[in-house]
């Protein structure tokens, strides 16, 4: 071989030889970049601000990018090495990159370091360099609220507005920056404008009014919405969200009058066939709001027989009228009486139809109960029980109304009989167990208290969590009270008392509590005594004297069976007839305190959260 040829090809070797060293030189470079970075963002991510300041020191020195500048200085500024934190910022600056960003951090280390005068003026400088766009609007207004610079904050945010192309502004973000500076009204403004551009944040708003403002519990900020809303109401009439938002409004004040006004012009805004207005009914009626439940119904009811909830609405009617009149004594005679005759229009109106059946069953209730009618309410079942075309499971709800009829008029056995009929009829469905609990409570009004025990075990278990919690209850109160005692004579005589109770004889049952106060004082049922005194007191609508009973029993007997439930009805009663919400607030509190295995636990914690001012449940 030449010279030259071996020349040439020492030459070639070299250079393939160079190129490959190049190579994996090179990847060897970029997999430690990739280590280093990785290393460094676990360190600072776990806090460990020293081991991460290592990585970082080598990285800025090729990586000056957003995120390793971010973190590098947070990690200088956790670690007090401000003088190295200024140096960066300040190339940072020189380079002319995130200016206002840049600013915000210098501003953060002059804060720490006590020199307010420069963070100051850094402040408004990154105010000044403000970059146009939503990212970096949010970004340095997120920045300052971080440093509670909220006033400026909120020049940030108001400067991003004017320069947003598409004019939806920050008025979420607005609301809740205002919210950390305490100026509710600012709060609201930004809510209803943020309503206003996008109504399906409408959920949001409420429950940050709820949370935020209380409006359940704190008139004065309950009242200012009112006021805003109401005002937005005008301003952008054809925004149909600030309607829905006066209904909640009106709702969570428990002025279920004027959301029902809303809700009825809503409906009829909207085309809506009622089912908004059905929906707000049941609420006012769930909530004793009769009146307003009553007036909702109605208005269904106008708008014809061809509409979908005409049929519901007209029975609702009528049952919210006789829930009104029961509810308050001494019974309004005259109208009650009145109210039968609507039944009976009602029913004829119905022709025949299935449904004027269960209309038949109310009217059945109101006479024997009521009206001291039993006999013609009897015939009355019976002729409904015969109607054409009525499903099983109603028929059977009607003979149920047929066997309180006959307890009523005191004929337990064949209450029993026919109540055992219904049992064997509905043996695996909820009715059979309505049937075998009432049955249950005929033995225990009877005085064969072990039998009823026995079947109330097997309802314990039941599928109904009202059934459940009645045979629960009643269980209690039989093993409370009987099996612990060798004297049957005062149980007996209660469950008398009880059953006059039921038999609506409220005059007789308070004699007979009376009579066995007298003959056995301080007996354990002088509880059981007392909540059944709350009851009739809250009937007759003596409020304050019911309340004082279960106070009685939280004083006297609060480690019985009966405590929760006292508490519950006292707090009940604080909140919505004494309408004192403050109070009310803390007995809830006081019972998921003292009794949290008390099945009134949940809706207690509910209604607390509520009065508190939580966010809303969905």
């Amino acid at each position: 071989m030449n010279t030259s040829l071996r020349s040439f090809l020492l030459t070639s070797s070299a250079a393939a030889a160079l190129q490959i060293f190049s190579a994996i030189s090179g990847l060897s470079g970029t997999c430690s970049a990739q280590t280093d970075m990785e290393l460094a963002t676990y360190y600072y991510n776990s806090g460990s601000y020293e081991q991460a300041k290592l990585y970082f020191d080598k990285l800025w020195k090729r990586d000056k990018s957003a995120a390793t500048y971010e973190m590098y200085i947070n990690t200088l500024l956790e670690l007090e090495a401000y003088d190295t934190a200024e140096k960066i910022v300040k190339a940072r600056l020189r380079s002319r990159k995130d200016q206002a960003m840049a600013q915000v951090d210098l501003g953060d280390l002059y804060l720490r370091i006590g020199e307010h005068a420069k963070a100051e003026n850094a402040f408004d400088k990154a105010l000044d360099q403000l970059a146009p766009g939503r990212a970096a609007t949010k970004r340095i207004a997120e920045a300052f609220i971080k440093l509670n610079q909220l006033d400026r904050a909120l020049i940030v945010y108001e400067k991003g507005a004017k320069t947003d192309p598409n004019k939806y502004g920050y008025h979420y973000e607005l609301a809740n920056l205002q919210g950390l500076r305490g100026d509710h009204n600012g709060m609201i403004d930004a809510y209803i404008e943020l309503l206003h551009i996008k109504p399906s944040y409408l959920r949001t708003v409420q429950n940050s009014f709820n949370r935020n403002l209380r409006v359940s519990s704190d008139p004065v900020q309950a009242e200012n919405v009112r006021k805003k809303v109401l005002g937005a109401a005008q301003r952008y009439p054809e925004d149909v969200v600030f309607t829905e938002l006066l209904i909640w409004y009106f709702s969570q004040a428990r002025n279920f009058n004027a959301a029902m006004t809303q809700a009825i012009a809503l409906d009829r805004r909207r085309n809506e066939d009622g089912k908004r207005i059905m929906t707000l009914a049941a609420t006012a009626r769930k909530n004793k709001a009769l009146k307003a439940a009553g007036k909702g119904y109605a208005a269904v009811v106008k708008m014809g027989r061809s509409g979908r909830y005409y049929h519901a609405a007209r029975r609702a009617v009528l049952e919210v009228q006789l829930e009104d009149i029961t509810e308050t004594l001494p019974l309004d005679t005259a109208a009650a009486t009145q109210l039968s005759g609507q039944y009976e229009t009602a029913v004829a109106e119905f022709n025949r139809n299935p449904e004027a059946a269960l209309l038949m069953r109310d009217r059945a209730r109101l006479l024997a109960f009521y009206l001291d009618q039993p006999q013609q309410a009897l015939e009355l079942l019976d002729e409904a029980i015969a109607f054409p075309g009525v499903a099983k499971e109603a028929r059977s709800e009607i003979k149920l109304e047929q066997g309180d009829v006959l307890v009523f008029l005191d004929d337990v056995w064949s209450a029993s009989l026919l109540f055992s009929q219904i049992d064997l009829d509905h043996k695996e469905g909820i009715l059979g167990q309505k049937a075998k609990f009432r049955n249950a409570r005929i033995s225990y009004f009877t005085g064969d208290f072990h039998w009823a025990q026995a079947q109330l075990d097997i309802l314990k278990a039941s599928t109904s969590k009202l059934i459940s919690n009645d045979a629960i209850e009643l269980s209690l109160l039989i093993t409370d009270n009987f099996n612990m005692d060798t004297v049957t004579a005062p149980m007996e005589q209660f469950a008398r008392a009880d059953l006059l109770r039921y038999r609506n004889k409220l005059s007789d049952c308070l004699t007979t509590l009376d009579s066995l106060q007298s003959h056995w004082p301080g007996h354990v049922l002088e509880d059981e005594i007392l909540m059944i005194r709350a009851e009739i007191a809250t009937r007759f609508g003596d409020h304050q004297t019911a309340a004082d009973h279960y106070e009685q029993v939280l004083d006297t007997h609060f480690d019985d069976i009966h405590a929760d439930n006292a508490l519950f009805l006292w707090a009940d009663l604080t909140h919505h007839a004494l309408d004192q919400p403050a109070e009310a607030q803390v007995l809830y509190e006081r019972l998921l305190v003292e009794y949290p295995g008390s099945l009134f636990v949940v809706e207690a914690r509910k209604r607390f959260r509520t009065l508190r001012g939580d966010e809303l449940a969905e």
